[in-house]
């Protein structure tokens, strides 16, 4: 994948407005203003996803609550783990584990990129 890296101060959100958190193991390599590059391998969760299932009763929450990365960049790695950019595609689920949508990358910052 290619585009700007994603670091532990890009701003990401689930498909409907949630914010996406991330938090990163990586402490060696960092991109602009001392925020650290984001892993495939990091853990990344949601909060404040209002997302709701129709049902015949009304409607049932079903908030998006976590990120897994499905593609990630293929040349860029940090601790022999794969980086994240913006091509990199995420699918958010929610707590029973049903797809959801995909990550938007909102804003990144602007100094490292890959290819």
């Amino acid at each position: 994948m290619a585009g700007r890296l994603l670091t532990t101060q890009t701003q990401m959100q689930c498909p409907h407005g949630g914010q996406v958190q991330a938090v990163s193991s990586n402490t060696r390599v960092s991109a602009g203003s001392g925020a650290f590059v984001l892993r495939r391998s990091d853990t990344f969760t949601i909060s404040g996803c209002p997302f709701q299932i129709p049902a015949p009763s009304g409607t049932i929450p079903s908030p998006c609550v976590r990120v897994e990365w499905l593609v990630a960049d293929m040349c860029l790695k940090v601790d022999q783990q794969q980086t994240l950019s913006e091509g990199s595609v995420g699918l958010c689920f929610s707590a029973q584990q049903a797809p959801q949508g995909t990550v938007s990358v909102v804003n990144t910052q602007m100094r490292a990129s890959s290819r």
